[in-house]
Parts: C-alpha cells; structure tokens; sequence
C-alpha cells in the first residue's frame, strides 16, 4: 500500500516542524527524554477522523510511538498510550529499573 501523499505536503511539513517547535523537539511520553528518532504522530488518527491541526499532535520517539501504533482495524494499540518505559537522550529505551516511578498513586 502506497504511503499516504499527505505526508508529503507542505501542509503537512509545517504542523510537523511547529509540532516540534512546541514540543521542545523531545518525546511527550511522561517520562521519556528522547530528542532522537523522532516522530509527529495524530492524537486522534486521521482515520478516525482527527484533524490536522496542532491542538491534535505530538511528537513521541519513535520507541514510544510503536507502542500505539494503529493496528488494520484503526485501533490504536494501548488505548493510544504509550507507557513510558523512557528513551535516552540518544532515543534508545531505557531499562525498566531506570524509568522514574510515578508518585501518589
């Protein structure tokens, strides 16, 4: 199946750059530090009708970003979240041991 021309576009090339302008050019998974390997992904999935409009991006690397990827129904996988097992600052993951542990909860 072809990729999706859309991609391609300058339309697309600019939400991407101010994706990750806004983003600091590092992954929004709580607990992830990446700046490598990085990727703008769709919140809610073009399929399923989200919107190409910053308010429905984020930057994620691209570890964190296989974790949700959709699978052939649309879905995404995890309900969409990525569970941050964290990348370094290089993009590689992180040991489980070495992720910080959420408080309170």
């Amino acid at each position: 199946m072809p990729a999706d021309p859309f991609y391609r576009s300058p339309e697309w090339q600019a939400l991407r750059r101010a994706a990750l302008k806004r983003d600091g050019h590092r992954c929004t998974t709580p607990g992830c530090t990446s700046t490598k390997r990085l990727t703008v992904d769709h919140i809610v999935s073009r399929r399923a009708g989200g919107a190409n409009a910053l308010p429905n991006l984020m930057t994620r690397c691209i570890d964190c970003d296989n974790q949700v990827k959709e699978s052939a129904n649309g879905e995404r996988r995890r309900g969409g979240r990525a569970t941050a097992r964290g990348c370094d600052a290089e993009g590689w993951p992180l040991a489980p041991a070495t992720v910080p542990t959420p408080r309170g909860g």
